[in-house]
């Protein structure tokens, strides 16, 4: 933990760790020279197989190749939408665009024709590289409507296909000069407010985000690291391939998330860490409660996404004897701002959402003014430092909200920070409930209801209402059988104050949820008003 102490919601920039000025490309390049002998990547395929594995010799080699002939399909800067699950081809691709200087845009396997074409055509993607199919959703017919009536797209390939793949027109050998600050990815939004926007993300972000991410969980060169998070996210191909990298460390790439699958993997490969949402954190626990394996191996088990119940959190560290370390960013920040420190307590995990990464400034400003607030004074989060996205593609009046004259990017989320930098999120600017003229943020409420024993999630959202302008509705996914909202509201008025209690109670069985795992509250808000989800008694 950074000793500070603060009276300004202001944390600046700590500097103890150095900062890389590389590209993906070059830094792929050294690490094969320096340790070209250790495993790299492992592949677990969807049945759950362990099958096809490389070198850091031999995954140099593969990209370096991929790249040449990329290079001779398509011309630096170029934008190519990557559509695939989890594969070591994705691994080759990330790496190969690095070297050959082209943009990755990256999109959910689960698009459909609509969406696809909306992130191709918004992107000004000249290439489509992607899987037939993923669990019945038919990819490459999809992209056929997708793509139809599109002159700038001039190549679809299934990845799958090596001939077609490594296709390397004239023998090409040469490649472009690329800078750290270039663009590597653009990634678009969640869409937690229904419309996606891609954030531009530099080599320099990505990697040093990763870098230090994987610093503050002590990842070293003997560790193995199991890599469950969707590679088209930040989560999956910068914190956890690129914090690999930067480890110099053995990544095991599950295709396909199934918890007793996991279990087994840290046994086999005596797993030191793994990267989370709550939601497979929680199914990873039952399911080491219920057929337990060997896993004193595992050190970290880290987790964002969301806020943990501290019962989890117990549950975590009694099963598996590891560390538990929750985080907070968002896209546009490559993606990590805040991050726990392993020695942090249990109330500072489930309360807080740590203190910022390196190199990164953090402020509590107002929402209107822009001004930094005193310490514990709840305002909008906002970070500044080189993981800051380049811009929103073809949306400069976007950009310039998000981005600041002062280099601030505002994040849209409210939360405040206390004397030591600990910040701790209340809610986002959007999704804040006012109440009859009252402020009211939905994270407060939902860290209250998760320590009820009969609730597995939770979320709250502003209902509007004639009279009151809002009302609070909680949305809850319980852990057994359903509890009344008589109990649910006695509950809330011994822990928090009465206006704060939720009006309207919903039971559903699950959450609709972006491709990265967030909760689409506005799709919540929408099919209650629709009738499609009732209240409870």
């Amino acid at each position: 933990m950074y000793e500070v102490s603060l009276t300004q919601s202001y944390f600046p920039a700590q500097k103890d760790v150095i900062f890389s000025k590389n590209t993906i490309g070059e830094l792929l390049s050294d690490v094969s020279k320096s340790n070209g002998s250790s495993e790299a990547l492992v592949e677990v395929t969807q049945l759950g197989k362990v099958d096809r594995r490389w070198t850091y010799k031999a995954l140099y080699r593969d990209s370096l190749r991929l790249a040449k002939s990329l290079a001779s399909r398509f011309q630096k800067g170029e934008h190519i939408v990557l559509w695939s699950p989890n594969n070591p081809e994705w691994v080759l691709i990330e790496y190969a665009a690095g070297l050959a200087g082209l943009v990755i845009v990256t999109a959910n396997p689960a698009l459909q024709a609509k969406e696809l074409r909306y992130i191709i055509e918004q992107s000004d993607a000249v290439g489509l590289f992607l899987v037939a199919k993923f669990r019945g959703n038919p990819m490459a017919e999809i992209a056929s409507r997708a793509t139809d009536g599109n002159d700038k797209v001039r190549e679809i390939t299934d990845i799958t296909n090596h001939a077609a793949l490594f296709q390397n027109f004239n023998n090409n050998q040469l490649l472009p000069i690329v800078m750290p600050e270039d663009a590597a990815q653009i990634q678009y939004t969640s869409g937690t407010t229904g419309f996606p926007k891609g954030a531009v993300l530099s080599h320099l972000g990505l990697l040093n985000n990763a870098k230090f991410y994987a610093g503050r969980c002590k990842v070293i060169q003997e560790s193995s690291w199991i890599n469950i998070m969707p590679m088209f996210h930040t989560s999956g191909c910068g914190m956890v391939t690129l914090g690999c990298l930067n480890s110099r460390c053995r990544m095991i790439l599950v295709s396909f998330f199934e918890p007793r699958i996991v279990i087994s993997l840290i046994e086999k490969f005596k797993a030191k860490i793994i990267l989370s949402v709550p939601t497979t954190a929680l199914a990873i626990l039952e399911e080491q409660e219920s057929n337990p394996c060997e896993v004193s191996s595992l050190e970290v088990l880290s987790c964002g996404g969301a806020n943990v119940a501290p019962e989890m959190v117990r549950r975590v560290q009694k099963s598996f004897g590891c560390k538990f370390s929750t985080l907070y960013g968002q896209t546009e920040h490559c993606p990590v701002i805040t991050q726990h420190h392993l020695t942090d307590s249990i109330e500072d995990i489930c309360s807080t959402i740590g203190q910022p990464i390196n190199h990164t400034d953090v402020s509590i400003q107002s929402v209107n003014e822009r001004d930094i607030l005193p310490v514990g004074t709840i305002g909008e989060i906002c970070a500044r430092g080189p993981s800051t996205m380049l811009c929103y593609y073809g949306n400069v009046e976007a950009t310039v909200q998000t981005i600041d004259n002062e280099g601030w990017l505002h994040t849209g989320d409210l939360g405040f920070m206390d004397e030591r930098g600990y910040v701790t999120i209340t809610g986002r600017v959007k999704e804040m409930i006012i109440r009859g003229g009252e402020n009211h943020y939905p994270a407060e409420i939902e860290n209250v209801l998760r320590e009820h024993p009969g609730i597995s999630d939770i979320a709250v959202v502003g209902i509007p209402d004639q009279k009151w302008g809002e009302l609070i509705g909680a949305f809850i996914c319980f852990a057994d059988k359903e509890v009344s909202a008589i109990d649910l509201k006695e509950f809330c008025r011994k822990h928090m104050s009465p206006q704060k209690t939720p009006t309207i109670w919903v039971s559903i069985e699950k959450f609709p949820l972006t491709g990265s795992g967030k909760i689409q509250k506005f799709k919540l808000k929408e099919n209650f008003q629709e009738g499609i989800y009732l209240e409870i008694n």
